[in-house]
């Protein structure tokens, strides 16, 4: 905000943006092979950090409720490589904000 005030920068960043640059980050970090799916990564990224029925499902390991969920579907959560399944959570619990992304 303090930023805002004294003209640094000209707007506030959408959560859209937001969630587009710590996605940016973690691809940085675990480049994914060329066989990665890098898009229904960017998918599962986004769902988990910004809806906590998705952060829930996936933490119990209930994935049967993705079947009637609209945020992350299991098509989707399909589409992801196991090694994602669980390296996107941890990363997000250690280097994501989630606060910022609440509604």
């Amino acid at each position: 905000m303090v930023e805002k005030i004294f003209g640094i920068i000209p707007k506030f960043k959408s959560k859209d943006e937001l969630l587009e640059e710590e996605f940016d980050k973690f691809i940085s970090i675990y480049s994914p092979d060329e066989d990665v799916n890098v898009r229904a990564l960017k998918y599962f990224f986004k769902a988990y950090v910004v809806d906590q029925n998705v952060r829930e499902i996936l933490k119990s390991k209930d994935f049967q409720a993705l079947h009637t969920n609209a945020v992350l579907p299991i098509s989707e959560f399909k589409k992801v490589a196991p090694k994602y399944r669980e390296v996107i959570p941890e990363y997000i619990k250690d280097y994501v904000n989630l606060e910022q992304f609440a509604a």
